[in-house]
C-alpha cells in the first residue's frame, strides 16, 4: 500500500465511548461515582491488609498487589476518559497515548499473573496445608510479585516501541476510549504481522499460561475439597476459592474476547468489552474479596470510623 500520503503522527482523537450528548452525561456521572469506589475501595483494603497483622498473608499481600493494579487502571484510564466524554477536543498526544497503552498493558498482564499466583497460593493452603508455610514463604512471595511486575512491564515496553513505530497515514481517529493496541493495527498502513505475532505470543506466555496454571491448581483443590468427609469443612474450603474464582472468570472472560482474536476483527462490542476489565473489574474486587472475610470487614470498619471522627 502506498504511504506517500503519510503525516506525522503527533496525536490520535480517541472517538470514546458515545456520540450522544445525554449518553454522555450518564456516562461522565456513573463512571465518576465508579472511579471514587475502585480508588476509596481498594485504598481501603490495602489499608486493612497494613494494619491487621491477621491479614498479612500471601494470599492479602497478592491482594494488595491486585489493588495497586486496580488503583492504576483507574488513573490511567478513566480521566483521561471523563475529560473528553465532556470536552470537544478528544485528542491525546503521542506520548501520553504511549504511556497509557504501557500502562494498560503493564497494568493487565500483571493481574493475569498474579491472580494465577494466587490461585497456587490458595492450591498450597488446601492440597498442602502441613507445607503452607514453608512453601508460600516471604522470599518466594517478594520474588513472585517483583517478577509479575519485571515482567509486565518488559513485554509492555516492547508493544508499544512497535506499534507507534509504525506508519500512520490513514485518518488517526481510533474507535476506542483509550489507546489500545487492535484498534491502532487497524490504523497503520505499514505491515502490522510482527505486531500481531507479538500480540498472540504475549497472550499465549501471559494470559493463556496463566490462565492455564489457575485451571490446574483449581483442579487440584477440588480433587482435594471432594475427598473431604465433613459438609462443613468442604463448605469452608470452597468460600476460601469462591471470591478468587468469581475474579478469575469476570477478568479472563474479558481478556481472551479482546485479545485471542484477529485485530481486523475489532468491533464496537470490543469497546463495550473492555468496560468490564478496566472499570468495572477494579471496582468489584475489594468487595469480591472482602464481602466474606469478617476480618477484612472489622479493620476496614475501624478505618472508616477513625477517619470520621478525625
Amino acid at each position: 500500500m502506498d504511504c506517500s500520503n503519510e503525516t506525522s503522527a503527533d496525536s490520535f482523537t480517541l472517538l470514546g465511548l458515545s456520540e450522544i450528548p445525554y449518553l454522555q452525561v450518564i456516562c461522565v456521572l456513573v463512571l465518576s461515582v465508579m472511579c471514587v469506589i475502585t480508588v476509596s475501595g481498594n485504598l481501603l483494603l490495602i489499608l486493612a491488609v497494613r494494619l491487621n497483622p491477621a491479614l498479612q498473608t500471601p494470599m492479602y499481600f497478592f491482594l494488595s498487589h491486585l489493588s495497586i493494579i486496580d488503583i492504576g487502571f483507574s488513573f490511567t484510564i478513566v480521566p483521561k476518559l471523563l475529560v473528553n466524554t465532556v470536552s470537544k477536543d478528544r485528542s491525546i498526544s503521542l506520548s501520553g497515548c504511549a504511556l497509557q497503552m504501557f500502562f494498560s498493558l503493564a497494568l493487565g498482564g500483571a493481574e493475569c499473573i498474579l491472580l494465577a499466583v494466587m490461585a497456587y497460593d490458595r492450591f498450597a493452603a488446601i492440597c498442602r496445608p502441613l507445607h503452607y508455610n514453608n512453601i508460600m514463604n516471604r522470599k518466594l512471595c517478594l520474588c513472585l510479585a517483583s517478577g509479575a511486575w519485571s515482567l509486565c512491564f518488559i513485554n509492555s515496553a516492547l508493544h508499544v516501541v512497535l506499534t507507534f513505530d509504525l506508519p500512520y497515514c490513514r485518518s488517526r481517529r481510533v474507535s476506542h476510549y483509550f489507546c489500545e493496541i487492535p484498534p491502532f493495527l487497524q490504523l497503520s498502513c505499514g505491515d502490522t504481522r510482527l505486531n500481531e505475532v507479538l500480540v498472540y505470543v504475549s497472550a499465549v506466555v501471559i494470559v493463556m499460561c496463566s490462565f492455564m496454571l489457575t485451571l490446574i491448581s483449581y483442579h487440584h483443590i477440588i480433587s482435594t475439597v471432594l475427598k473431604i468427609r465433613c459438609s462443613q469443612g468442604r463448605q469452608r474450603a470452597f468460600s476460601t476459592c469462591g471470591s478468587h474464582l468469581t475474579v478469575v472468570t469476570l477478568y479472563y472472560g474479558t481478556i481472551m474476547f479482546m485479545y485471542m482474536k484477529p485485530p481486523s476483527a475489532y468491533s464496537q462490542t470490543d469497546r463495550a468489552a473492555s468496560i468490564l476489565y478496566t472499570v468495572v473489574t477494579p471496582m468489584l474486587n475489594p468487595f469480591i474479596y472482602s464481602v466474606r472475610n469478617k476480618e477484612v470487614q472489622g479493620t476496614a470498619r475501624r478505618i472508616f470510623l477513625r477517619v470520621k471522627s478525625c
